[in-house]
């Protein structure tokens, strides 16, 4: 074949072309640090780039946010839950202080004192927060754990589903007339005929509920029967407030002198119950054969309106209905119904499910971040250290009687006057005698219960600090893979600079002679050979 100059120039010029085109792949290599800008550069290279990218990108969310976020939301429970178990250890402290039976006055009001501001901050740590979400609330990180504020818009109905270990008994003295003695009327008032026989002790039987301050409502009992059928108490006779002119000489002995009876102190949210009540409640058993039913199950519902800032909220724990009024201008609350909320109705088929709030912290790896409330604000610590305060109370008020007494004694010369106060004074002696002797048995069985709460406590203090020592090692984990996939990123998409610039300094001097050999060819012509 004839090679003519025309084809020596195409040739030279596409050679040159292809040269520069070379030239300019390492230039653009050079600039973005990458070997391919395209796809179809190589399409190798392309498809594992995506697949490491897309691995990188999940590892750093892994990594960098969802590992922090779960990091910081168990640092905080963490922090309450030890200021919670602080709280509760001094606590016990002054339980421990007041079980002592050789107290002053003035120490067991100290004593008091103390642990009534434990019980107001008791709660307090349970509102903690991370990034605008409550910590020990669940699903419903929206919603505080308690009211913060007084609240009496809203009637909760709520019931508590209790067992046999909810009766306890607690003994009371019945201190008769000598209650209402006074320093003006003691020989002309109902104390004037007090003496020691009218001092005695009753044991009751009781169920304390979750809050005081209980609306006027009846409560409603509730029991499985032999059958497995759930069964209403006949609540004839309840009675709704300490009325010591209906119930003589009070309550608490009434019920024990009337076993079909069965009182509500709204007031401190007791249920007093008389003895054929309480046979009939312990007579229940679970039937192992029934996975969803607790036939050992007792049902107390009540209502409630009135709450303190500091009370927990029921939605967190027990089934109930909430219903919130139209406050009229006048802040009295109508009839007119706002809203109705119903919480927890699942737990009545005996279907509770843990809200267990997890995070992403791995590939196909979650961890649990969130403690929920049941597992360390529990709404018997306060209603403990009520019924601490409430008998140490006791005691006081007999000491302080018992030094009026004596003090009217020794200013008082009328033999039949003086023969009345020492009979009080014996009487009181007496009551004296059996208060100290319940308060340190009361003190006692309350250091066991705040035990027991404070190891609650601790042991959800230990599963957060066990979850956080595994989320260190994915954590660890998390880095290292990090790490592998962005060399293995870096392998396949980088460039080799030194490897490069090589290569482009070679296409740069390949291009500058195939110029200067092109130029001094086509300067030859036919007509030189002629």
């Amino acid at each position: 074949m004839r090679i003519t100059n025309k084809i020596m120039q195409r040739n030279a010029l596409s050679n040159i072309n292809g040269n520069k085109e070379i030239q300019d792949t390492l230039t653009t290599q050079m600039s973005t640090q990458k070997k391919i800008n395209r796809a179809s550069d190589d399409p190798v290279v392309a498809i594992r780039a995506l697949r490491l990218r897309s691995n990188v990108t999940e590892v750093s969310q892994y990594y960098s946010k969802n590992i922090p976020d779960a990091d910081s939301w168990m640092q905080i429970t963490e922090d309450a839950l030890k200021n919670s178990a602080e709280i509760v250890t001094k606590m016990i402290e002054q339980a421990t202080k007041g079980s002592n039976g050789d107290l002053t006055s003035s120490d067991r009001q100290i004593i008091i004192e103390q642990l009534q501001a434990l019980s107001d901050e008791v709660y307090a740590t349970g509102d903690a927060s991370f990034a605008g979400r409550y910590v020990f609330t669940g699903y419903r990180t929206d919603t505080s754990l308690s009211f913060g504020a007084k609240s009496t818009d809203t009637t909760y109905n709520i019931t508590e589903q209790l067992n046999r270990s909810a009766i306890d008994s607690i003994t009371h003295v019945n201190m008769g007339d000598l209650s209402s003695w006074t320093n003006s009327d003691y020989a002309t008032g109902a104390a004037a005929g007090v003496n020691e026989t009218q001092i005695n002790t009753a044991d009751v039987y009781r169920i304390r509920l979750a809050y005081d301050e209980l609306d006027e409502t009846l409560p409603t009992i509730q029991y499985y029967d032999a059958d497995g059928n759930l069964q209403d108490i006949n609540a004839t006779g309840v009675a709704l407030s300490n009325d010591t002119t209906t119930y003589a000489p009070d309550p608490y002995t009434y019920v024990s002198e009337n076993p079909g009876e069965v009182i509500l102190l709204k007031d401190t949210g007791e249920l007093l119950i008389g003895k054929d009540t309480y046979d009939t409640l312990m007579g229940t058993k679970d039937d192992p054969t029934t996975s969803l039913v607790d036939e050992g199950e007792i049902r107390i519902i009540y209502d409630k309106t009135e709450f303190k800032a500091e009370d927990l909220r029921p939605e967190h724990y027990y089934a109930c209905k909430a219903t919130t009024w139209v406050v009229d201008t006048d802040g009295e609350n109508t009839t007119e119904v706002d809203k109705e909320i119903d919480y927890n109705a699942n737990y009545l088929e005996g279907i509770v499910e843990k809200q267990s709030i997890e995070y992403d912290v791995g590939f196909n790896q979650t961890i649990r971040v969130n403690t929920t409330a049941d597992e360390a604000f529990n709404l018997g610590i306060r209603r403990e250290v009520d019924d601490l305060v409430a008998s140490l109370q006791n005691v006081v008020k007999l000491e302080d009687l018992k030094s009026s007494i004596s003090k009217k004694i020794s200013s008082v010369t009328d033999e039949a006057e003086l023969d009345i106060l020492k009979n009080q004074l014996t009487a009181t002696d007496k009551a004296l005698s059996y208060a100290k002797d319940t308060c340190q048995k009361r003190f006692e069985k309350g250091i066991t219960s705040l035990q027991g709460y404070l190891d609650s406590t601790s042991l959800a203090i230990t599963g957060v600090g066990t979850r956080s020592s595994k989320l260190a090692l994915i954590e660890q984990r998390m880095q290292n893979q990090k790490t592998t996939f962005e060399t293995l990123k870096s392998e396949n998409e980088d460039i080799d600079i030194t490897e490069v610039a090589i290569q482009l300094s070679s296409a740069e001097l390949t291009y500058e002679a195939a110029l200067t050999a092109t130029g001094k060819l086509v300067q030859n012509t036919l007509l030189q050979y002629i």
